[in-house]
């Protein structure tokens, strides 16, 4: 069985349109009109995990066609190639070297889901080669990244979507006008939740990278540690050089509405504590975190929970918000629906169910050319992001955090300040001057 395996990854290397070599970095270019009836050609960047959403998600939309996946694994790349030929009845190129995406005038817009530590570059080389772009959460991997995103969105005029789907319900966003509008009295407080089941991981063994894996490629603007199945393909959230945990993971839906119910920006007062308490695995990060984001002059706060196993809900919630009013409070159930409970005896207000289409939110706006029709633009992608980085900047550090919002730097902590980037590892370097 073993020789069958690897003969079988053999012959999908041989029959692979990607075994070229890695090519430099894009040249800027400027926007390219759309394809022969306007249609939209997309390519997906990484191909394992949210990237098969985004396949079901732009196929759904009128005259968008996905014409190349990329993945540094070929393996898994031409599996998914397979399978959507035998479910679309079309072909797609696979190549592994995103870099090659850029340079392609045909592609108009790519979607991204990657690990967390490659979408701000991709983004910002997306940006520069004049496509527009639809990024997973979280939009960036650490605080100062995200700031360079939003600064290239801008210089190059793109349409950049945030993969936070929530804010495309119809129900949660009838919830946020409530808020806006008083349903629930004065809002002062957003708690999040993410109770999520989050197993013992082990401690693989380091070993070859399997055939197919471009490690480089898909290491990326990250070091380059030894490889181990620990990292590959699911388990670099739990891990600092790569992923952000699950405030940063599943997280980003919460930190987002959190924020955009309060309407408040970044905080200027942080603190979190947790740790790991269940499974003695080479997880990196927390196991329970729970921070809170204090926000002084508005007179509102932020508080977040994660937790990894068995729990209760919070008046039915595991995933998902509350927020808290003078006149009662509101609970956010996942992606698409809200209740509303009133006064002392928390009688049962207004509530909705409803869906939506945040792909379709993404390519209306492309096809328009205009960034105020998105209902995840950059700026909530950098900010939703960025809170998630400072809970744990300060569990990392270990103490209450003062931030300055509008520098978005610490007050007088060297130590925190140097959390807010990374060194990144040539070439994918994210630039100082985007």
């Amino acid at each position: 069985m073993k020789e069958t395996n690897q003969a079988t990854r053999r012959d999908f290397l041989k029959k692979s349109a990607a075994a070229s070599a890695i090519l430099t970095i894009p040249s800027i270019i400027p926007a390219q009109a759309f394809g022969a009836n306007d249609r939209i050609n997309a390519a997906i960047l990484g191909v394992n995990g949210r990237g098969k959403s985004h396949i079901e998600g732009l196929m759904k939309q009128k005259n968008v066609q996905i014409k190349t996946f990329v993945d540094p694994d070929l393996i898994v790349a031409n599996e998914r190639a397979k399978d959507f030929e035998k479910t679309y009845g079309a072909k797609v190129n696979v190549i592994q070297d995103m870099r090659r995406v850029f340079d392609n005038k045909d592609i108009d817009v790519v979607t991204i889901a990657t690990p967390n530590h490659w979408h701000a570059l991709a983004t910002i080389w997306a940006c520069q080669a004049g496509k527009d772009v639809y990024v997973e959460k979280p939009g960036s991997h650490n605080i100062w990244e995200g700031r360079k995103m939003v600064e290239a969105v801008h210089k190059y005029d793109r349409i950049v979507q945030h993969g936070v789907q929530l804010r495309s319900s119809v129900a949660i966003r009838e919830a946020i006008q409530l808020l806006r509008d008083g349903y629930i009295g004065k809002v002062y407080m957003a708690r999040g939740l993410v109770f999520r089941k989050r197993p013992d991981i082990g401690n693989k063994p380091l070993e070859n990278v399997p055939e197919g894996l471009n490690y480089d490629l898909w290491t990326g603007p990250a070091p380059k540690r030894p490889f181990t199945k620990n990292l590959v393909h699911y388990n670099w959230h739990w891990h600092w050089d790569y992923g952000n945990g699950d405030v940063g993971n599943q997280g980003i839906h919460e930190t987002d509405l959190c924020m955009w119910g309060l309407d408040v920006g970044l905080p200027s007062k942080i603190t979190a504590m947790g740790g790991k308490f269940l499974w003695d695995d080479c997880k990196e990060t927390p196991e329970v975190l729970s921070s809170i984001y204090h926000y002084p002059d508005e007179k509102k706060i932020i508080q977040f929970e994660v937790r990894p196993w068995h729990t209760n809900a919070e008046d039915g919630s595991t995933v998902g918000n509350i927020f808290y009013g003078d006149k009662g409070y509101m609970v956010i159930k996942g992606y698409d629906s809200y209740e509303t409970f009133l006064g002392d005896d928390k009688t049962p207000g207004k509530k909705g169910k409803e869906g939506g289409d945040h792909f379709k939110n993404f390519i209306d706006a492309v096809r328009a050319h205009d960034s105020s029709m998105l209902h995840g633009p950059v700026e909530s992608a950098h900010l939703s992001s960025s809170l998630a980085h400072l809970g744990n900047i300060a569990y990392r550090t270990g103490r209450v955090l003062t931030f300055n919002p509008k520098s978005e730097s610490f007050i007088n902590d060297p130590e925190a300040d140097r959390m807010l980037t990374r060194n990144y590892r040539a070439p994918y370097i994210v630039p100082e001057n985007v």
